[in-house]
Parts: C-alpha cells; sequence; structure tokens
C-alpha cells in the first residue's frame, strides 16, 4: 500500500515540473515581440518630418473698381401744404376723401358763408350811404363857391365845404374797401388746393367749428411729383466727397455728381435715379454731419411724404488693389494676410482698408501688385512657415 502512494507522488511531480517549464517557454515566446519592440523604439533614428502644407496662393494685381456706400434718407414731398381755413364758421360740406388726389385749384371744403355774406351786403349799402354822403358834399361845394364869387360868403366857409366834400370822399374809398374785404371772406369759405398731390387725413369733420387759431390743420396736402431725399455725411465722408468730384466750386462738384440710387425699406432699388442738387450751410453741432439733399421723380405716386430708405453713392477707385476678405485675419482692430515670399514662406502682413466692394476688401497700403498672398487656409499658420503653394484658378476667386 506505501509503495502505491510512493509512486502516485512521483507522477504528480513528474507533471507539475513539465507543466512550468512549458509555461515558462509560453511566456518567453509572449515577451520575444515585446522585446523587439522596445530595441526598435529605443534607437537613434527620428520620424520624418511632415511635407510642406499645400495651400492655395493668389497674385494680387490692379485694377478698377467701384464702391457703394449707403446712408439713411428721409423721404419728404417737394411740398407739404398744411391747409387750413383763413375764416370761422361750421363746416358744411367735405369735397374730397382722404388719400385722393387733386388738382391745384379743386374744391376742397365750403364753409358757412352765410355770415360773410351779410357783412358784403351791409359793406355794399355802407357804399351806397357813402356816395350820396359825397354826392350832398359836393353840391355843398358848388353852391359856396357861386356865394364866395358873388362875395355873399368868406373864403373859410367855402374851404369847410371843401373839406367836408373830402371827408366825403375818403367815406367812399372806405366802404369800397370794406366791400373787397367782404368778397375776399367770403371767398375763403371756399377752400381750394393750392397745388396737385394727395390728401392727408381730414382732422375735422361736416358740422365743425373751424377757426384759423385751431392747432390742428383741417389736413395736409402733398405734391409728390418731385421727391425731396435727405441724407447726412459725417465731416471726413464730406471732405473725400468734395476732394475726389472735379469742380472749382460746391456747384460745379454738384453738377458733376453722377446719379445716385435709392435703397427702399425692403431692400428694393427704386426704379428712378436722384441727383444732389443741395448741400447744407452748415454742420450739425450735435452729431458733427452736414445734411445733403437729393431730387427723385416720382411720376406713379409710389413714394409718399415720410418714407424711409438709404441712398446709394457710388465711389470710383483707380489702381487700387483688391483682396479677399476670406484671406485676411483680423487681430486688434488690425487686418493682415499671408504673403509668400520666394522661398515659399508665409510672412504676416498689416494692410490698410479703405473700403469694401462685395467680398473684397479694397487695399490702399500693405501690398503691391505682383505680390503673392495665401487665399485660404490661414487660421493654422505660422509666421515663416514653409507652404507648397498651389495655383489658383483666376474664375474661383470669389
Amino acid at each position: 500500500m506505501k509503495t502505491h502512494l510512493l509512486l502516485d507522488f512521483k507522477r504528480i511531480y513528474v507533471l507539475s515540473l513539465n507543466s512550468v517549464k512549458q509555461l515558462n517557454v509560453v511566456k518567453s515566446l509572449y515577451f520575444l515581440p515585446a522585446i523587439f519592440l522596445y530595441s526598435c523604439t529605443t534607437g537613434t533614428s527620428k520620424p520624418a518630418p511632415p511635407p510642406p502644407a499645400n495651400l492655395p496662393v493668389m497674385t494680387i494685381s490692379n485694377g478698377e473698381e467701384t464702391v457703394y456706400q449707403e446712408y439713411p434718407a428721409s423721404i419728404e414731398a417737394s411740398a407739404n401744404i398744411e391747409i387750413r381755413p383763413q375764416v370761422e364758421g361750421i363746416l358744411d360740406r367735405i369735397f374730397v376723401d382722404e388719400g385722393a388726389k387733386v388738382k391745384k385749384g379743386q374744391a376742397l371744403f365750403k364753409i358757412n358763408d352765410r355770415p360773410y355774406q351779410e357783412q358784403l351786403n351791409q359793406a355794399k349799402a355802407n357804399l351806397l350811404s357813402a356816395r350820396a354822403a359825397l354826392e350832398n358834399a359836393s353840391l355843398e361845394v358848388e353852391k359856396k363857391t357861386r356865394l364866395v364869387n358873388n362875395k355873399v360868403l368868406t373864403d373859410f366857409q367855402l374851404k369847410t365845404a371843401i373839406s367836408a366834400r373830402n371827408a366825403a370822399e375818403a367815406n367812399v374809398q372806405l366802404a369800397i374797401s370794406a366791400i373787397e374785404s367782404a368778397k375776399i371772406n367770403v371767398g375763403y369759405t371756399l377752400i381750394r388746393a393750392t397745388s396737385d398731390g394727395f390728401i392727408g387725413r381730414l382732422q375735422k369733420k361736416q358740422g365743425s367749428l373751424v377757426s384759423p387759431s385751431d392747432a390742428q390743420p383741417l389736413t395736409a396736402l402733398s405734391d409728390v411729383q418731385d421727391l425731396h431725399v435727405y441724407f447726412s455725411l459725417g465731416e471726413n465722408d464730406f471732405i473725400a466727397f468734395k476732394n475726389n468730384t472735379a469742380g472749382s466750386n460746391l456747384q460745379q462738384k454738384l453738377n458733376n455728381l453722377p446719379p445716385i440710387n435709392l435703397v427702399l425699406s425692403d431692400q428694393s432699388i427704386y426704379d428712378q435715379t436722384g441727383k444732389i442738387d443741395m448741400v447744407d450751410g452748415q454742420f450739425d453741432k450735435n452729431t458733427g454731419a452736414i445734411t445733403l439733399r437729393a431730387t427723385f421723380k416720382n411720376p406713379e405716386g409710389v413714394l409718399r411724404n415720410g418714407n424711409t430708405g438709404r441712398v446709394r453713392l457710388q465711389k470710383k477707385y483707380d489702381n487700387t488693389l483688391l483682396v479677399p476678405q476670406m484671406a485676411t485675419l483680423e487681430m486688434q482692430d488690425k487686418i493682415f494676410v499671408y504673403t509668400v515670399n520666394k522661398e515659399n514662406k508665409v510672412v504676416q502682413q498689416p494692410i490698410t482698408v479703405i473700403g469694401k466692394s462685395g467680398s473684397n476688401y479694397l487695399v490702399s497700403n500693405g501690398l503691391k501688385e505682383g505680390d503673392r498672398i495665401v487665399y485660404k487656409g490661414i487660421d493654422l499658420l505660422q509666421d515663416g512657415q514653409v507652404i507648397t503653394p498651389q495655383a489658383l484658378p483666376k474664375d474661383s476667386i470669389n
């Protein structure tokens, strides 16, 4: 029995020893690749640097460009007239409706004229009385003239009669003047349009008592055949306007200005062009701006007094440099581009922008004709970095 136990124990020991040897072999095979990789990474060789980035590059050239600048504007009728009564009375009739188009001389309102007709009748009666008094005074002068010639009366009495006749003549003239004044008042009871135009809101209704002292007018009449569009220029813009416009004086400069456009509130362009024809006599002390006026035709009456919009002025630049906005970088209120030198190194270059045309900047300083700049992909560039320039087709520049 003991002999069998010893044999079993030997077998177990031999099997365990063989298992350990096999495990060591496996471990050796597992760590061989790791040792190989470690030996490779700890060698003296270094990775190759990345190739230069391929970036599109464009060449700057001179050219002519027209730039448009817009300024807020207010639109006014060439004549915007308040219609007010000249006499007091009851508003008997209204001949027009709000918004109606009227002609010059057309009847608009009728005030009750009976009190003024009675004043006219009284003035006519006073004239008849004054003329009768004048006739009596003239007869008295004739009678006393004969008596003075016959030395029955003294000259003093004749002079008194002549003086009374002169007073009677003056009364006749006063009566005539009163008649004319009464006629004018009767005429004022019918209110007519003073020009062609459109009627505004009717502030008084039929039957209302109206008076020249009323705070509100009866209505407003707007003549919109011609429109006056007012806008303001800052001092710098006004100086540039004078310097860049041909002419020896302001009027000649206004005459030489090209037509301008009006941009309406819905961003559409008004179909009529206008002409700048007035410059205010002084700058506004509060805003530092000066007001200009442009006149536009309005044959269809599309625009009305009180409309708003923006005037669009054009300015032509000769031999200016155009740089796409997407090729620029703005930092600390300055604008930069990346120029490319002969060694294909990029250099960060500040530029001076004098205007915009679509998606391009107009540049006056910092670049010259023939310079190359990076067109796209400038966000990750560093000053002095080498790139591989990629030719850019002209028709791909926006």
